[in-house]
C-alpha cells in the first residue's frame, strides 16, 4: 500500500469500463490529480465488462429495433436512435484520440468492423422495417443503411440464416456495414494499463465496505484488503461508484437523499454459443430481430459474430435467467439486502406493475436446451443442437425508481447516473446500452460534478472529442471528417470492411 495516500483526489470503485474511462479522462484533463481504483476481484473487467458477459455490440441503433418507436399515426420516432448513435460516436472519437497519441495500442484487440443488421419476418414487420429505414436514412448517421426483401441478396448477406428457409416466408433485412463488435474486457485492460502509466493506482482484491461524508464534503471510505485481511480508510474529494450490479448497494451505504426510493431487479442472461468454425465462418454480422410481444426490451434476440481472444465465435440470445445476486460473483442475499424501509413501496409497486416480466422470466427459466435451439431456428433454420452450448452472461441490475410520468416503482431499461447535490459523489446504475456510452456518460458526470473546473477543461475535451457540444446529425461535414479519422486510427474502413 506504499503508493496509497490517506487523502486523495479521486476514488473510483470498480475495475470495469466505466471507472477505466473516467480515470483516463481525468488524467488527460488534470494529470496531477491522485486517482485510486479499488476492485474487489483479482483483475479488471471481469464482471459486466468481460467479453462473455455482454453482447459486445457497439450500440449505434443501426440494428436494434427497440431504439425506434412507431407512433399511433404510423410515423417513426427516431430520437432515441439518434441519441444512442451520437453517444457511440463520442466513444469512438475518444478511443481514436488515445490510439493517435499512443495511449491505446492494438485497436483490433478491442474493436472490429462487423455489419449491423435487422431481420424481420411477416408483412406487418416488413412494413415497420421499411418505415424505420425511410426515417433513419434521412439522417447522416444512418445514411449507410440498406434494406432488401430480395432473397438472392439476403443469401449473400446472411447465407447461414437463409439456408433451409421456406421460400414463401416474407422476410426483410437492413444492413449497415459501419457496425462494430467491441471487446469491452480487452478495452478495459488497455485503459487501466494507460491509467497506471499516467500515475493512477489500481488496487485489486480490495473491497469498499463503508462510505461516509465528512463535514467538508469529502468522503471517508473504509476499504478491506481481502488478501491481507486488513481494513484501512481513505479520504477522497470525489468518489465514483462504477461497480456494475454492486453500485446500488454501495450507493445505499452513502445515505444520500439521492439514494432513496431507488431499487434494483437482477436479471441474468444466457447465450447459445457455436465454436464450430465451419458454421461460424458462414455468418459475418450482428443480426437483431424483434422482441416477442410482451417481452422486455432486453430480450431482443440477436445472432452475433464476436471476436473473442482473436477468434471468431457465433452467439445467439439472450435468454433470460434469474439469480438474486447483483454480480456473478455476488451473494444470494444481494436482492434481499437491497430492500430498505425507504424503497420498500417502490419495490412493491414494481412487483405489481411488472407481472408480465415475472411471467416472461418464469417461462425463460423453464426452457430446455432443445427449446432454446428451437428459438435459434427462427434465425438459423438448419441449426444443429449438438453444435451449440450455453454460456452464462453477466448479471444486470435494472433500476427501479419513482418517476413523475409513470409513477411509483417504474422499471428502467437504460443507464442511470446518480450524482450527489454537491457533486462530490456519482454512481452509475442500470444496463444497456451501458458500455457503448461510457465516454458520453463520463463527460456528463464531469459536467455535473466538476462545475468549476469544467470550463477550463473544454478546450482539451474538444481536442480529444471534436464533436463535443455539437450534434453530428446537423454537422454533415464534421461527421465525415471525424468518421475518416476514426477509420484510420481504429483500423476500420469507412465502408465497413477491415483495413489490412
Amino acid at each position: 500500500m506504499e503508493n496509497l495516500h490517506n487523502k486523495t483526489d479521486v476514488v473510483l470503485i470498480g475495475g470495469g469500463i466505466m471507472s477505466a474511462t473516467l480515470g483516463v479522462l481525468l488524467k488527460e484533463l488534470q494529470p496531477e490529480w491522485d486517482i485510486n481504483v479499488f476492485e474487489r476481484l483479482d483483475q479488471c473487467g471481469k464482471e459486466s465488462s468481460n467479453v462473455w458477459n455482454n453482447a459486445g455490440t457497439g450500440h449505434s441503433a443501426l440494428c436494434e429495433l427497440n431504439y425506434t418507436n412507431e407512433m399511433p399515426d404510423g410515423t417513426m420516432d427516431i430520437k432515441k436512435a439518434i441519441k444512442v448513435n451520437e453517444q457511440f460516436q463520442i466513444s469512438k472519437q475518444f478511443w481514436s484520440y488515445l490510439v493517435k497519441t499512443n495511449k491505446l495500442t492494438e485497436p483490433s484487440a478491442f474493436i472490429r468492423t462487423v455489419p449491423h443488421m435487422s431481420f424481420v419476418t411477416g408483412e406487418k414487420n416488413v412494413t415497420f422495417l421499411e418505415s424505420r429505414v425511410k426515417a433513419l436514412k434521412e439522417n447522416v448517421l444512418f445514411s449507410g443503411m440498406d434494406i432488401t426483401k430480395n432473397k438472392a441478396t439476403l443469401k449473400q448477406w446472411i447465407p447461414l440464416m437463409m439456408e433451409g428457409r421456406d421460400d414463401k416466408e416474407v422476410v426483410a433485412a437492413t444492413r449497415d456495414e459501419s457496425g462494430t463488435d467491441v471487446n469491452f474486457g480487452a478495452l478495459t485492460k488497455q485503459l487501466m494499463t494507460q491509467l497506471q502509466n499516467q500515475g493512477g493506482a489500481i488496487y485489486y482484491e480490495h473491497e469498499v465496505q463503508t462510505l461516509k461524508q465528512n463535514k467538508d464534503g469529502s468522503w471517508r471510505i473504509q476499504i478491506k484488503d481481502l488478501k491481507e485481511n486488513k481494513t484501512f480508510t481513505v479520504e477522497s474529494k470525489f468518489v465514483f461508484i462504477g461497480a456494475g450490479g454492486a453500485s446500488l448497494p454501495l450507493l445505499q451505504k452513502t445515505h444520500l437523499p439521492e439514494s432513496k426510493h431507488i431499487g434494483g431487479f437482477p436479471v441474468s442472461g444466457l447465450f447459445l454459443v457455436c465454436k464450430n468454425q465451419d458454421v461460424v465462418n458462414q455468418h459475418l454480422a450482428k443480426v437483431y430481430g424483434k422482441a416477442k410481444v410482451g417481452a422486455p426490451p432486453m430480450s431482443v434476440p440477436h445472432l452475433d459474430t464476436r471476436y473473442i481472444d482473436g477468434e471468431r465465435a457465433l452467439l445467439f440470445g439472450p435468454f433470460a435467467g434469474f439469480s438474486p445476486k447483483f454480480l456473478k460473483t455476488g451473494s444470494y442475499l444481494d436482492l434481499i439486502k437491497s430492500v430498505k424501509p425507504y424503497n420498500l413501496t417502490t419495490m412493491l409497486a414494481a412487483g405489481a406493475k411488472e407481472m408480465g416480466l415475472t411471467k416472461y422470466l418464469i417461462q425463460q427459466l423453464m426452457l430446455s436446451h432443445s427449446e432454446r435451439v428451437e428459438e435459434l431456428r427462427a434465425f438459423i433454420p438448419n441449426a444443429k443442437e449438438e453444435e451449440w452450448e450455453v454460456v452464462v452472461a453477466g448479471q444486470r441490475v435494472q433500476v427501479i425508481k419513482d418517476t413523475e410520468d409513470k409513477g411509483k416503482g417504474t422499471l428502467q431499461f437504460g443507464t442511470e447516473v446518480i450524482t450527489s447535490q454537491d457533486g462530490s459523489l456519482a454512481a452509475l446504475l442500470g444496463a444497456s446500452p451501458g458500455a457503448s456510452t461510457a465516454v458520453a456518460v463520463m463527460l456528463d458526470i464531469l459536467q455535473r460534478s466538476f462545475k468549476n473546473e469544467f470550463p477550463t477543461w473544454e478546450p482539451k475535451i474538444k481536442e480529444m472529442i471534436p464533436s463535443f457540444g455539437k450534434a453530428l446529425t446537423h454537422e454533415i461535414d464534421l461527421f465525415k471528417s471525424i468518421n475518416h479519422d476514426i477509420s484510420q486510427q481504429l483500423k476500420l474502413n469507412e465502408d465497413g470492411s477491415l483495413l489490412s
